[in-house]
């Protein structure tokens, strides 16, 4: 990709085709104190209210950047690299490439809590890890006074849902979630049911008492992956029959359609949806059916298996950031007897993560 001048016209040239750029997508863009506000970077104009017919009236073009004079008298300076980044219309965090894994991953990367950490490179570091894999694990993270909503709320803003701001997770009477008993959870994503799904969930230990109770993850990237390469069949009913997830207890109501496996516009994965106790599979001809029930065994039966999951304790002051688009998590049984085994959970979305992994970056100009 290169950028060339000719007679006043600016001109974008990728992969042997060349195209003018519209003097007015610069004119909106100019910057300088006059207009762009320095401390938000927010325009100090209305661009809806400048002339249509902008012209450039002088260019001067280096190795990193173009100057641009107009016809109103504005005049402004461009890096030629930027320019450049917004052309190949990519998001530079969807350009983190995911990394598959199943049983094998054991050694991956903990991050130790720190004060003042989330404005660190290491919090930098640990959003990458996050992104690659659909997890990652801080260390000695304070057990205190609901700590978990200061460390949401220190990336970005808590996702409030029907369970609340935060949760605690632990065996009760008459809970309204199997996740409040002491018996196992097979692998699920949380809040299936809700639209938005809640992207991002956190898991605070603050005691953990006793033998079993191990937490689990399975990567439904991989497993998705893996279906679509063997079972095409099974990956194209998956991701085309929307099916009703549903939560009830006395006080409200929860529903949406969605696929097990969704995809983006470009046709590669997205998000997965699997909560075997909370789905309800539309009524379509039987042999759609025989082949969707055949397809969602299979899955299940691939989210279940040893080959595709990671089992560990968490220890008090352990905090696992897990992907609730990605990633399919679960627990152990334990016995309640043994003592006690107290989680505290909540919400965040990606634009929280986004967010700062992007303020990191322009920090430690990365």
């Amino acid at each position: 990709m290169k950028i060339e001048l000719k007679n006043n016209k600016i001109f974008f040239e990728n992969e042997g085709q060349k195209k003018e750029i519209h003097p007015f997508w610069f004119r909106e863009r100019v910057n300088g104190e006059s207009f762009i506000d320095e401390a938000t970077q927010q325009r100090l104009f209305d661009p809806t209210k400048l002339e249509e017919d902008i012209k450039i009236n002088s260019l001067n073009l280096s190795d990193q950047f173009i100057e641009i004079t107009f016809n109103d008298g504005a005049y402004t300076k461009f890096a030629v690299q930027n320019i450049l980044r917004e052309f190949s219309n990519e998001d530079e965090i969807k350009k983190i490439k995911k990394v598959e894994w199943d049983s094998s991953f054991t050694n991956f990367k903990n991050f130790k809590f720190e004060d003042n950490f989330f404005n660190e490179k290491v919090m930098y570091d640990a959003l990458i890890d996050f992104y690659k894999f659909g997890f990652v694990i801080f260390k000695d993270v304070p057990t205190k006074n609901n700590f978990i909503t200061n460390f949401a709320n220190s990336i970005g803003s808590i996702r409030r849902t029907n369970f609340g701001e935060f949760f605690n997770v632990k065996s009760k009477p008459n809970p309204s979630d199997l996740a409040y008993t002491s018996l196992a959870l097979a692998p699920h994503t949380d809040n299936p049911y809700r639209n938005p799904v809640p992207c991002i969930q956190m898991l605070h230990c603050i005691e953990n008492e006793v033998n079993g109770g191990l937490s689990t993850l399975v990567d439904g990237y991989t497993v998705t992956e893996k279906l679509k390469k063997d079972f095409q069949d099974y990956y194209n009913i998956l991701t085309d029959v929307k099916v009703r997830f549903q939560f009830i207890d006395q006080s409200v109501i929860l529903e949406d359609w969605a696929e097990m496996i969704q995809l983006n516009e470009k046709g590669e994965f997205k998000q997965v949806r699997f909560s075997p106790r909370l789905d309800f599979v539309p009524l379509m001809e039987k042999n759609e059916l025989e082949l969707f029930y055949s397809a969602r065994k299979k899955i299940s039966e691939l989210y279940n298996s040893s080959q595709y999951r990671i089992e560990f304790k968490l220890n008090p002051g352990d905090l696992l950031m897990m992907d609730n688009h990605r990633l399919l998590h679960g627990r152990t049984s334990y016995d309640a007897n043994q003592g006690n085994r107290f989680l505290q959970g909540c919400y965040i979305d990606y634009d929280s993560t986004e967010g700062k992994l992007k303020h990191l970056k322009r920090k430690f100009n990365l």
